[in-house]
């Protein structure tokens, strides 16, 4: 009886710790998880859905969404349209591509042992993109990402770190990219293993033997086959086989598209496997010449994956995000996983949703609908604005994007993919929890240095619907 009545007074002090939302985030604390203000229940994203209203209603119907992707492409600077890459590359302007986009690190960095880099090791990366080697002419050459691939900011596997007790966040890992992803080359590494690259997100170096080089139109075409599978699921992947080893346990993440082979005769075994559990999909392989081709691959009907896009509602922005819930964070998509950025683009972009890669770009993008904070904003304002953010919309931050999920008592909560919190204990101190992935936290506590709480240094928030046709300042 005595425990019995030692959990109901613990539970009464949790709802009424719930019911004080400007009370210190001390007062707040989950002892039995952890992680300040937090319960077990709200860690699902049926505790979340089931305060919805509307759920279901559409934001964003396909063709907004289509018209959003394609003004992002025409006004957004950090987008590249392929299709638009003229036949020939001026050299000039593939050097300049590669001399802005990383520079030699001046400051002292670490190598994974807690060791200094020298200079001369640095300047050894910095020579392998090979600027002299850059033709004054070239012909415009297409490839395609076969299999996951980090983005580098040099063409180097060197992981290099800001302090000595630092091995996550690698300074030059840029991102990643799928299988599917097309892809200009620009450019060839002195060591001959590595291609400057141009994505539709991102230009960054990126290794040769993850890559196949096709025609235009086959590169560029493969984006528009069907019909097709949509990955819905945090990550799947595609059947063992011995028969195929590139296609074997491939990794797809979520919002990957992929080409089904509707034709494929339904007594015809795919690698040695008969396909009716599975939808047999297409994807690019690289052949011995590194030369681009297609294949079969059995993607199973029980895997987490849909016949479209799935529709922009406020139920499925929740549900999407929340499979991600506890996956290890990843800086520019190491680990297998993910960051901030690439968690939001990833949830969108299995509803449809086009992002650019960084947060930087997203949350000033004249694509989307958005409040841009101003430095006249005041504290008062800003919190303001938070508690009236919604469901999907993106809080933007110095560095960091957080999705929310929605309100308690007035006060947002979000879910992001994360390093860490700090926040004020009831003395005034700061208290720092490593969380180091995709996790659920309240919003307003939050404290971005000693002095700031992450809503005074809010940059923007983001509102996934179509934008008023006045916010330009795009491309010239």
């Amino acid at each position: 009886m005595k425990h019995r009545q030692s959990l109901l007074a613990l539970r009464l002090l949790m709802t009424l710790a719930l019911a004080l939302p400007l009370a210190p985030l001390a007062a707040r604390e989950s002892p039995a998880l952890g992680v300040a203000a937090v319960t077990e229940s709200q860690l699902t994203a049926e505790f979340w859905i089931a305060r919805l209203t509307q759920a279901d209603q559409l934001i964003m119907d396909r063709q907004a969404i289509s018209d959003q992707n394609a003004r992002l492409m025409r006004e957004d600077d950090s987008m590249h349209d392929l299709a638009a890459t003229p036949e020939e590359l001026v050299g000039n302007q593939v050097r300049d591509w590669i001399e802005n986009f990383a520079q030699v690190p001046q400051s002292t960095v670490y190598d994974e042992e807690g060791k200094a880099v020298d200079h001369a090791r640095l300047q050894a990366v910095a020579d392998n993109r090979w600027l002299d080697g850059i033709a004054g002419l070239q012909r415009t050459r297409f490839g395609m990402v076969v299999r996951r691939a980090d983005l580098r900011a040099f063409p180097t596997m060197l992981r290099v770190f800001r302090s000595n007790d630092d091995t996550d966040i690698d300074r030059f890992q840029e991102s990643a990219v799928f299988p599917g992803t097309p892809l200009v080359i620009a450019h060839e590494s002195g060591d001959h293993q590595w291609w400057f690259v141009i994505t539709p997100r991102y230009a960054a170096w990126i290794r040769k033997a993850l890559v196949a080089i096709g025609e235009r139109d086959e590169v560029l075409g493969y984006a528009n086959k069907a019909p097709y599978r949509i990955i819905t699921g945090a990550d799947v992947h595609t059947v063992f086989t011995r028969e195929q080893p590139a296609l074997s346990q491939l990794k797809l993440d979520m919002g990957v598209r992929v080409p089904v082979l509707a034709d494929w005769p339904v007594d015809k075994p795919v690698n040695g496997q008969h396909p009716y559990v599975s939808h047999v999909i297409e994807l690019p392989i690289r052949k011995g010449d590194g030369s681009l081709a297609f294949a079969p691959a059995l993607l199973q009907k029980n895997a987490d994956s849909s016949a479209d896009y799935l529709p922009l509602t406020k139920h499925n922005i929740i549900r999407q995000a929340f499979k991600f819930l506890g996956e290890r964070y990843g800086w520019g998509h190491t680990y297998e996983g993910r960051d901030c950025s690439g968690f939001v683009a990833e949830v969108y972009r299995s509803m449809g949703v086009q992002m650019p890669r960084n947060t930087s770009d997203q949350g000033v993008s004249p694509a989307f609908a958005k409040r841009v904070f101003q430095e006249s904003d005041d504290s008062a304002e800003r919190s303001r604005i938070a508690r009236a953010s919604g469901v999907g919309d993106l809080v933007y931050i110095p560095g960091h994007v957080m999705l929310v999920i929605g309100s308690i008592n007035g006060d947002p909560w979000v879910i992001h993919d994360t390093t860490g919190i700090s926040y004020h204990r009831a003395d005034g101190s700061i208290a720092r929890v490593p969380l180091n992935a995709v996790s659920v936290t309240p919003l307003m506590p939050l404290q971005f240095d000693e002095t700031h709480t992450y809503t005074e240094r809010m940059r923007s928030i983001v509102h996934m619907r179509p934008a008023p046709a006045t916010q330009t300042a795009g491309k010239p």
